[in-house]
């Protein structure tokens, strides 16, 4: 999964950025549509294990389903 479908699995930039905790006056929002092109810093990923993580396992997870689908 790339991080640009990271970002939209998580509900976009704005409910993103909500939820990391930035401040949408102070350019937050701005900040992770920057990732979409630019990729999620991996310290922002190690800081919110909680968020990224369990996001890669559910994309992982659908990822094996459709693999297994296929087979």
């Amino acid at each position: 999964m790339t991080d640009k479908e990271l970002i939209r699995e998580l509900g976009g930039p704005t409910k993103l950025a909500v939820r990391l905790g930035y401040d949408k006056t102070q350019g937050g929002v701005q900040r992770v549509q920057n990732w979409i092109t630019r990729g999620i810093p991996p310290q922002v990923k190690l800081d919110f294990p909680h968020i990224f993580l369990a996001a890669q396992i559910r994309g992982a997870s659908t990822s094996d389903a459709e693999q297994g689908a296929h087979a």
